[in-house]
């Protein structure tokens, strides 16, 4: 059955087109990501279907009766518990069994009864508090009310509201955002069950790969679908763009033949007809525009000065917040080219242990051992709040960086994108995605050996986390991470550990192998509890993790030696120019010795040879990372 139809679509807003002569159907039980870049206008499209926004021409038709669900954009609040909050988003339920309490319907019983039994309504308060388990509440959690949340978790029961309903169509705008890794995988599982259809857009990589069946592109006021996952729709959209771009060559090539015989043979009297026919030839030639792609988003980290091993190790700590303690037993060690994850719900200690490494947070028993010179770079997302309003990038690069000039503060900033419109734009006017990138630049300003990020893919889109992902590969740093982006852990972590029942050890398996645990323990069997806190050993995610730190760690050295002959090239660069300018210099033939002359040209033809020589290593080495 169709459930949408959107037909010639229009809309304007701002004084800019958005969509013209969209067009878009969606069946029951299908799943599509709606992706485009920042401004293309998905949000508003989602408004255009809820009725939110009226279009300025076309068509939006629902099925007849069908039923539609979306997170409301406030949190809610009030005195009702978790469970009672979620109830009462079925506003049928709700208003049948008030009905059975009022006294001028008891006429009505027995239909109302049957109507009750028809929705299961009996069922009702079992699959709510399913989702608000899945979504991180446990019984006791779902029991409080709802004031006694922060609007960050009363985020997430909107989030369960909509799908407690399991409407007909489900509109998600950034459902990941307020979740943590464990509840962003239970929302994939539950969408990959969900019978009804579903428009979601958002930035997670890894839901769009696993949680959709199409791809709804908005690009220059149209909607192209492309089936599959969004891994498919780069792939084939890539191999448009190179035959589109491919046949535009070969009609450029045509038509500038084509001109070339009419350029030289217009005026002869004896090929006039065939310049004719060119010209009627060239005229029919079909004209196709280039891909137009939005450029490409590139992330840097600078290059931290190399210590000796462990950079920091933890022995027998507790930590906590004055009260018993958070975390106990704490025996940790990291070293320079580790790539760690943190699993475990929020709640357990995972921000926590991040504060203790930072350095923000003491110990209350135990020895936290720190290599000298030890640098630690500290994202948390919440720091945003902290920002100055009437601020700019600049100034806060500024006041981070005291004794670095204003070229050098600029290009920490450019290093994440704050080109240097951006790094003058005010906090208060900067995007979610923009105030995101300054919090990257600043935490990294030092060029930290360990670099611990709580949630850093918040508000930044897809573009972005994949340059991310790029710098992450490239940084010669430890890094710690916690995020509910899965797609993020599994192309960087090559450790996973898991903070649950206040201890963090190691474990032993893949994103996959922790799926399977939490689909086990949702369905109440499985492993017995603290099972999961393995020891490191024999499971294929981890041997795939020590194969992918051992190439790290040997591909070190040859990333070491390319940075050290790019310092020399560059020293060698600025004698070459020096002594150029000596040399052109007259007054240097007036002044200086005839051996001195001699002297400065050879040290010329030395310079030339050795810089060719390292040129030629580096491309040799270059070429062999990228092989690697």
């Amino acid at each position: 059955m169709t459930v949408l139809i959107i037909r010639d679509l229009t809309i304007r807003f701002g004084g800019r087109e958005l969509l013209n002569g969209a067009e878009l159907t969606l069946d029951t039980g299908h799943k599509l990501g709606l992706v485009g870049r920042n401004g293309a206008g998905k949000s508003t499209l989602l408004k255009a279907i809820t009725k939110e926004l009226i279009p300025d021409g076309g068509e939006i038709r629902l099925a007849a009766r069908a039923r539609m669900g979306v997170v409301a954009q406030e949190a809610p609040g009030g005195e009702s518990s978790l469970l009672d909050a979620v109830l009462e988003a079925d506003t049928e339920r709700a208003e049948l069994l008030a009905a059975l309490e009022r006294d001028d319907q008891a006429h009505r019983a027995a239909e109302i009864h049957e109507r009750l039994m028809a929705i299961q309504a009996d069922a009702a308060p079992a699959r709510a508090a399913t989702v608000l388990a899945g979504l991180g509440f446990d019984a006791e959690a779902q029991a409080r009310p709802l004031s006694s949340y922060s609007g960050g978790w009363r985020m997430r029961v909107a989030l369960a509201r909509a799908l407690f309903l399991e409407p007909d169509l489900l509109l998600l705008d950034e459902p990941t955002n307020h979740l943590d890794l464990e509840a962003t995988l239970w929302l994939e599982g539950w969408l990959n069950r969900f019978a009804g259809a579903a428009i979601i857009v958002s930035h997670d990589r890894g839901l769009l790969d696993r949680a959709v069946d199409g791809i709804a592109h908005l690009d220059r006021g149209k909607i192209l679908y492309y089936p599959g996952n969004y891994e498919r729709f780069v792939r084939v959209r890539t191999e448009r763009a190179a035959q589109v771009e491919a046949q535009r060559g070969k009609i450029a090539a045509q038509r500038a033949h084509m001109q070339a015989f009419v350029d030289r043979f217009r005026a002869k009297a004896s090929k006039a007809k065939q310049a004719q026919s060119r010209i009627k030839a060239l005229e029919k030639l079909p004209v196709l525009d280039a891909v137009i792609e939005d450029a490409s988003t590139t992330f840097a980290f600078p290059e931290p000065e190399e210590l000796a091993p462990p950079v920091l190790a933890l022995e027998h700590v507790e930590v906590g917040y004055g009260g018993a303690p958070i975390l106990r037993n704490l025996d940790l060690r990291i070293d320079q080219e580790d790539r760690i994850a943190l699993l475990g719900a929020n709640g357990n200690g995972k921000s926590t242990l991040a504060k203790l490494l930072a350095g923000r947070l003491g110990p209350s028993k135990g020895t936290v051992k720190r290599a000298p010179r030890l640098r630690v770079g500290f994202f948390a997302q919440h720091q945003s709040e902290d920002l100055d309003a009437t601020g700019t990038p600049l100034t806060h690069m500024q006041a981070a960086l005291p004794n670095a000039t204003i070229s050098q503060c600029r290009s920490q900033l450019a290093r994440f994108g704050l080109t240097v419109e951006r790094a003058e734009t005010k906090i208060a006017n900067c995007s979610g995605g923009e105030k995101a990138r300054l919090l990257l630049a600043l935490c990294t300003r030092d060029a930290p050996q360990l670099l611990i990020l709580d949630e850093p893919t918040n508000h930044l889109d897809i573009d972005a986390r994949e340059a991310l992902v790029r710098a992450l590969a490239d940084f010669g740093g430890a890094v710690l991470l916690i995020t509910h982006d899965p797609h993020l852990v599994e192309l960087i972590a090559d450790r996973l550990w898991l903070v649950a029942d206040g201890q963090v050890k190691n474990f032993d398996g893949d994103m996959d192998e922790y799926r399977t645990l939490l689909a086990d323990r949702a369905r109440g069997g499985g492993r017995p509890a603290g099972a999961e806190l393995g020891a490191e050993g024999g499971g294929k995610g981890s041997l795939e993790r020590k194969k992918s730190a051992s190439s790290r760690a040997a591909l070190a050295p040859m990333r070491t030696r390319l940075k050290e002959i790019e310092r020399e090239m560059e020293k060698l660069a600025l004698e070459a120019k020096l002594i150029e300018k000596r040399l052109a210099d007259p007054a240097t033939y007036a002044k200086r010795k005839p051996e001195d002359i001699t002297w400065a040209n050879t040290r010329r033809i030395v310079i030339s040879r050795q810089t060719a020589t390292l040129e030629e290593e580096w491309l040799t080495l270059s070429e062999q990372l990228d092989a690697a």
